[in-house]
């Protein structure tokens, strides 16, 4: 018994900020390839062996550098407080912190502190861009979201512009050795 909760208090102590690197260059590296696989969906689609792409959104998303950041900010926290989720361990989901950014989005978005309308996030990917690939793939993905969010499926997801993506790696201490979030948004409907 003691055991466990020595674990337990080690498990919910948060991970040291030194312990946690953000990797711009991968955030940016992903961000280039899933601009290029929405341009060129067949060929990227046959590398990573996934058919059916035809109504893949063939626009380039535009890097924003507040939802970049609040991406960043997500993932550390992630690593840090060594939890998976959309919501934080405060309750608070990707449509608040965007908007606490100042990134602008519509009110009816924001009446539930854990809406998350524009968030896909990865653990324990060794790049960025095999976490773009996993999202794509669908693995532990229900119904393919993350598809449909990074390749623009659907209406909604087609009608995104705006992307930013955070990726960190941590040295030690956190559940996974990294985190990916990326936020692919729009400012009203």
């Amino acid at each position: 018994m003691r055991y466990l909760l020595f674990a337990f208090i080690l498990w919910a102590q948060p991970i040291l900020a030194q312990n946690i690197r953000v990797d711009r260059r991968e955030a940016k590296q992903a961000y280039n390839y899933l601009n290029d696989f929405r341009m060129n969906p067949k060929k990227y689609g046959r590398q990573i062996r996934v058919n059916n792409l035809r109504n893949v959104k063939q626009t380039k998303l535009v890097w924003n550098d507040k939802l970049a950041k609040v991406a960043e900010e997500r993932a550390k926290d992630m690593a840090r407080r060594n939890y998976f989720d959309h919501t934080d361990p405060d309750g608070y989901g990707p449509n608040y912190h965007i908007s606490q950014a100042g990134y602008t989005l519509n009110p009816d978005w924001l009446k539930k502190r854990s809406t998350n309308n524009f968030e896909s996030i990865g653990a324990n990917h060794d790049t960025a861009i095999e976490g773009i690939q996993s999202f794509i793939i669908g693995k532990g993905s229900p119904g393919f979201m993350h598809r449909k969010h990074m390749l623009g499926l659907d209406a909604w997801n087609a009608s995104l512009k705006d992307v930013g993506i955070g990726f960190v790696r941590v040295k030690k201490g956190a559940a996974y050795k990294t985190y990916l979030c990326v936020l692919i948004a729009k400012h009203d409907w």
